[in-house]
């Protein structure tokens, strides 16, 4: 059922929306020369799922097939300029928890952390969230009352259709909130903005955040029920959890507390259904669309949605050294990925034995990086496989593309987060659930309660996080929000490009505007620091 969603629906959506972002004509009056346009594919109600899929399908592949040949976004390599990718390497390479053997372009920068605005993979991160955002746009705004009633849609159907508008307005939220988060101070369009030429005004972070906020509040009522849409599209739950991830973070964002709205959303999570899955290491195979601790996945399918960036390359770019591939499920390891010793070591006994969480691939790798290009430097992780519980390869015989689902939101993160928020002073939760909590994700990855705590802190829970939720692009933001990301407070393994890590300027904590949007809109000013 994960599969079928995606993957038949994109050519159509795809073309519904390039319809309409390329209709520039001077020509008003003009009836395009084409049988297929915008207006044609709307009409017809049985297409609007499938447009919805492109909108789905922007944050998992490249462009209109797979796994290459006609991007969505240029000005970088197709494979590297999936939102995914892009997204994971800006939330994970600048951080103790992963370090890439790669030297292309710009990218040495996030280890560096000297990245301008002129670095190619923050702009293409830039590039891919408003890309998205105008495949939302343009959905939410063919999918109007009005628009809707003008076609001659059903009733029934225009039921159905609001309900795709919220998944888009989820969708859009999901983009801005990255765009605040990374970026800070960005261009602002919304469905209300008429297509055509004009030049965006910059929202202030302060802006941003009250907007996704509304939104998701909006949206909340429109939203089916946490669990009872398809498995890979939003509901109630996946907007809850982002207004959680929202509010846990309003200090950074609008320098106000916002931990009791944070309490209130993880009650509402954690009285839907959602319960862990019984094995950790479960959640990053092949068949993870079958857990129930599962929120909000970016899904994959080794032979419907193929992509170079994804799942394709958090799978292969971690096997390398003496690693046998085949134990992934894949062809062949890209030899990239590891990472530092400061993950390590917050492992007690980093064999897996105690706590199954310590996934690391020890054998022929160092765990000090003398030489970050050098993939036996840094211990490998072995978290995600394109194989399933029973051991099963994925459907891609040929062993390139995995079925694997990236989880964006999960249970776990949900009861890491309410426990923050309890120790951050929010009303509505209890020290007790906390710890409650804490300790159920310690007796899965002990396999019994060897492992419990009697107590939490706010030290603890930054630590718990790293073993708990490494390599699934919360770090960056995790540093950030204990101010542990910039300064000398804490120093890991190479971070600002030194073996042993330095300080780094506090601007760094949010990424420039790239030059290329600054020149082409008079309208933005580029953020303090760059």
């Amino acid at each position: 059922m994960k599969k079928q969603f995606f993957n038949s629906s994109i050519k159509l959506g795809a073309l519904a929306i390039f319809m309409v972002i390329s209709s520039c004509t001077k020509d008003l009056d003009r009836i395009p020369f084409v049988e297929v346009t915008s207006a044609t594919v709307y009409k017809d109600f049985s297409n609007y799922k499938q447009i919805l899929a492109k909108v789905y399908a922007g944050l998992a592949v490249s462009g209109q097939q797979g796994p290459a040949g006609r991007p969505d976004i240029s000005g970088i390599d197709e494979g590297f300029s999936t939102y995914l990718r892009q997204y994971w390497k800006a939330q994970q390479l600048p951080t103790d928890e992963a370090v890439i053997g790669w030297n292309d372009g710009s990218l040495p920068d996030y280890h560096d952390m000297d990245w301008t605005s002129g670095n190619e993979f923050i702009t293409a991160m830039y590039n891919r969230i408003f890309y998205q955002i105008t495949l939302c746009n343009e959905f939410i705004r063919e999918t109007s009352d009005a628009k809707l009633g003008d076609r001659g849609i059903s009733a029934e159907n225009q039921t159905t259709a609001r309900v795709f508008r919220a998944e888009a307005r989820f969708l859009r939220a999901l983009s801005y909130y990255h765009a605040l988060d990374m970026f800070g101070n960005v261009p602002f369009v919304t469905e209300a903005d008429a297509v055509g030429s004009f030049l965006p005004r910059q929202a202030t972070r302060t802006e941003l955040f009250s907007y996704v906020e509304s939104e998701l509040k909006a949206i909340e009522t429109e939203l089916l029920d946490a669990r009872k849409n398809e498995y890979g599209r939003a509901d109630k739950g996946a907007a809850w959890a982002l207004l959680a991830k929202l509010y846990l973070n309003a200090e950074v964002y609008i320098g106000a507390p916002k931990y009791t709205e944070c309490i209130t959303y993880c009650n509402k999570i954690t009285a839907a259904g959602y319960t862990l899955e019984s094995d950790y290491n479960k959640l990053f195979l092949t068949d993870n669309n079958k857990s129930a601790e599962m929120i909000f996945p970016i899904t994959f399918d080794g032979t419907r949605t193929k992509t170079w960036g994804g799942m394709t390359f958090l799978v292969h770019a971690g096997v390398g050294g003496n690693m046998n591939p085949a134990d992934f499920g894949i062809n062949g390891g890209w030899s990239g990925l590891r990472t530092t010793k400061a993950l390590v070591e917050k492992f007690s006994d980093i064999t897996g034995a105690t706590d199954r969480r310590a996934m690391f691939h020890t054998n022929g790798q160092k765990l000090d990086i003398s030489d970050i290009f050098t993939f036996n430097d840094g211990y490998a992780i072995t978290k995600y496989r394109n194989v399933s519980s029973t051991g099963v390869k994925g459907t891609d015989t040929e062993g390139n593309f995995p079925d694997t689902d990236f989880p964006l939101f999960r249970l776990a993160d949900v009861y890491l987060t309410y426990a923050e928020a309890v120790l951050r002073n929010g009303q509505g939760g209890s020290q007790a659930t906390a710890l409650q909590y804490v300790n159920a994700l310690r007796q899965r990855a002990y396999k019994g309660n060897t492992g419990d705590v009697t107590s939490i802190s706010l030290d603890f829970i930054l630590d718990e996080r790293a073993r708990e939720l490494y390599w699934e692009a919360h770090r960056r933001t995790d540093l950030i929000r204990f101010k542990k990301f910039t300064g000398s407070s804490y120093v890991w393994p190479w971070k600002g490009g030194t073996k042993d890590g330095r300080a780094v300027a506090d601007h760094l904590a949010i990424f420039p505007i790239p030059a290329s949007d600054l020149v082409a809109n008079p309208n933005l000013d580029q953020n303090s620091g760059y």
